[in-house]
């Protein structure tokens, strides 16, 4: 009886320094190992936020013929005329061969057009058209309902927030 006892109380002893070993180890800091506020890769979470914003934004401008991406084009043209494809692209952070494949439909449609920059006629500047502005008018409402989901669904304060981070960010980066 005392013997096994004994057994119990060394068993009970080894597990003990086993739990003990185990959780130093996992508590222990360590430059390998990540942070629960750093794990994960930032890229992949803002490429997914990206996407399903994407998605809610296209939805409402979609029935004005539209994509998020175009109408922020055709709104940055009305308050950039005459901008040159470089220091739009260069605005957007977007290489210019993306920028000119995404204008391509908006030329076609009437919305933009490129001309030859008269101070420098190899440099070429956008200009939003009238049926460009028409259109841009017609889908704002959609945008600014897309714009007020997205902030009833995610609070004001925290879209407040993550806008204001986002902008911290993109100067941080830039």
């Amino acid at each position: 009886m005392l013997r096994r006892a004994q057994e119990t109380a060394g068993k009970r002893r080894l597990a003990y320094e086993c739990i003990y070993r185990y959780i130093a180890i996992i508590m222990a800091p360590s430059r390998d190992l990540p942070t629960p506020a750093s794990f994960g890769c930032t890229c992949l979470r803002l490429r997914k936020a990206a996407r399903r914003i994407t998605q809610i934004y296209d939805r409402h401008v979609e029935p004005c013929g539209l994509t998020i991406t175009q109408f922020g084009l055709l709104a940055h043209l009305r308050v950039l005329d005459g901008i040159s494809l470089g220091a739009l692209a260069e605005k957007l952070v977007m290489d210019p061969t993306t920028l000119t494949r995404n204008l391509r439909p908006l030329e076609r449609q009437g919305y933009v057009v490129l001309e030859p920059d008269p101070a420098d006629r190899r440099a070429r500047s956008l200009h939003l058209t009238e049926e460009g502005r028409e259109v841009l008018r017609a889908a704002r409402p959609a945008w600014a309902r897309a714009q007020r989901h997205v902030e009833e669904v995610f609070g004001s304060t925290d879209t407040g927030a993550l806008n204001a981070a986002l902008d911290r960010m993109l100067e941080k980066f830039a």
